[in-house]
């Protein structure tokens, strides 16, 4: 799989070639898919004493405790609102994220939908363009 770094290293049309529509998703991109979503919500809302979740992750890309605690306040889901706070960042970020807290049923969703999921989409817009 080709990522964001190596695209920007080989691409000379600025990100309008065929390569770069197979980019790398983004957190925003898996902000689009509703399912996803969902199953990553699951696993990373509740909260319990011996295993990893949102705030774990948050707290590890710099959100402050305060910034923390007004997320757990909110009626929105927390883990979705970090992802939406980290919307810029890749998806394979979040996944080495996951994996540094060895939350392997995250990383496998993830995974799955990188390898499933994100490539059909990008077939789908590529096609569509032409």
């Amino acid at each position: 799989m080709v990522f964001t770094a190596d695209l920007k290293k080989t691409c000379k049309e600025n990100v309008t070639c065929s390569l770069c529509l197979f980019r790398a998703p983004t957190i925003s991109d898996m902000l689009n898919d509703e399912d996803l979503l969902y199953t990553v919500r699951l696993k990373l809302d509740p909260c319990h004493p011996t295993v990893k979740n949102w705030r774990n992750l948050a707290s590890k890309w710099g959100m402050t405790y305060d910034e923390l605690c007004f997320l757990e306040q909110k009626p929105q889901s927390p883990t979705l609102e970090f992802l939406l706070r980290n919307s810029d960042r890749t998806v394979e970020q979040l996944i080495d994220l996951c994996k540094f807290y060895k939350r392997i049923d995250v990383v496998k969703v993830l995974l799955k939908w990188v390898e499933e999921e994100w490539p059909k989409r990008g077939n789908r817009t590529y096609q569509n363009d032409f």
